[in-house]
């Protein structure tokens, strides 16, 4: 198994080189084509080489999250970034290959995402202890994209960036408008349209510990006459809203219900109205979920290209108003969650064990460098039925993003805020 393994590192590996030492002491020093970072790993358990061999996309992970593979003076951020720089570099991986091949013949079912398989779905992930997104997230735990104006943000200020731009795209320029929020998370989006921009708001989640905490949120912050919170597929929606907004929600749909959902907006969404989608996306066209995520952090999961989700739109009648692509926006958030996991490790492993630290550890770092190496990126797509029902150029956007900051000020200037 050993020669099986080092053949397969020598034929993925372009640049940089790989020192890998096995169970019984022995070690392989395998060096690419061209000069680059240096990563070691030492392999505790000979059945650890036998699955990296036969599956190494999810063998990998695995084996670092039962501690049978550990990098070995570096760290696991950066072991990855190798690894992962070799993959978009392109050379032949055979055994990866197969399995993709076969990840993309069952992809729809992989996808089939029913509404009681989509509840199931969103428990594995979003259910788990509320203390440990507390601990991961911003002070509004939002846990989608930030939006870095200028790139020294703290996580607290880019995720207010982030929601002042998008309700800026969704055009609020009079109070009292119905919005609803499909995969509304602990409520910050909902509450902050509320509370700032004069919505009233209808969240839905498939989430029970979303729910209780975001109805919990509108009671303390005053606004549960404002906003209300429901456990509901998007589904099973009823009624017509004059905004509609989707953050970070889109990847659980499923590529075999992307038709439905869009026939759910376009159904849902007032005369009017303007809607706002904001999902991960592929840079390089349609591919497979990685099995490693799909099996241990959002099975059910796909992140879309474009080409895959714009027949879609244009079958349900929604006007594309306008699509706008954040590159590395998300890399810096992950990058910022990393940081906070890896501060919080201690009270984390408290919530679980060391095996769930490493695989949120694996989970973090590996998205980060999807978005740095491999193509990621997010799209925010604004959707109508009315070719007039927002602005003929983008200065609104600006505009609606200062004009909340401006308010905020004057507010505070009022109350004597410090």
């Amino acid at each position: 198994m050993r020669r099986l393994l080092d053949g397969l590192i020598r034929r993925f590996l372009v640049t940089g080189s790989i020192v890998v030492q096995y169970p019984d002491g022995s070690r392989s020093v395998l060096h690419g084509r061209a000069p680059g970072p240096a990563v070691e790993f030492q392999v505790t358990d000979w059945r650890a080489v036998r699955r990296m061999v036969l599956n190494p996309a999810l063998a990998f992970g695995e084996s670092y999250m039962d501690g049978s593979i550990l990098p070995v003076g570096c760290s696991l951020y950066d072991a990855l970034d190798l690894l992962l720089t070799n993959v978009a570099a392109g050379a032949p991986q055979p055994v990866m290959a197969l399995h993709n091949g076969i990840a993309a013949l069952l992809k729809r079912w992989a996808q089939f995402n029913p509404a009681h398989r989509a509840r199931r779905n969103v428990a594995h992930h979003y259910d788990l202890n509320g203390r440990l997104y507390a601990l991961l997230l911003d002070r509004d735990r939002q846990y989608s994209c930030a939006y870095f104006e200028h790139g020294d943000e703290t996580l607290d200020e880019a995720q207010a960036a982030k929601k002042r731009h998008i309700a800026a795209k969704l055009c609020l320029h009079r109070p009292d408008l119905h919005v609803l929020d499909i995969g509304c998370g602990w409520g910050g989006m909902a509450l902050t349209l509320a509370r700032d921009h004069g919505a009233r708001v209808t969240g839905i989640t498939l989430s029970q510990e979303q729910l209780l905490a975001a109805r919990a949120r509108a009671v303390d912050e005053g606004l549960a006459d404002r906003v209300r919170f429901e456990l509901l597929d998007y589904r099973a929606l009823t009624g017509q809203y004059d905004r509609i907004v989707s953050v970070g929600m889109f990847e659980h749909v499923g590529i075999s219900h992307y038709a439905e959902f869009f026939q759910v907006l376009h159904r849902s969404l007032a005369p009017d109205g303007v809607a706002l989608v904001h999902a991960i996306g592929r840079s390089h066209g349609p591919a497979v979920t990685n099995p490693w995520l799909a099996k241990y952090i959002f099975p059910g999961g796909y992140s879309p290209a474009l080409s895959e989700v714009l027949p879609a739109v244009e079958r349900s009648g929604l006007i594309v108003a306008d699509i706008e692509v954040l590159r590395l926006h998300y890399a810096e958030t992950l990058r910022r969650w990393r940081r906070n996991a890896a501060a919080k490790h201690d009270a984390i492993a408290s919530l679980y064990d060391e095996r769930f630290c490493r695989m949120f550890e694996f989970y973090l770092a590996g998205a980060e460098l999807a978005f740095r190496r491999h193509g990621h990126m997010i799209w925010q797509m604004q959707l109508s039925k009315g070719m007039d029902a927002v602005p003929l150029t983008r200065g609104y956007i600006e505009a609606g993003v200062r004009g909340p900051v401006r308010e905020r000020a004057a507010r505070s200037l009022v109350q004597g805020d410090d």
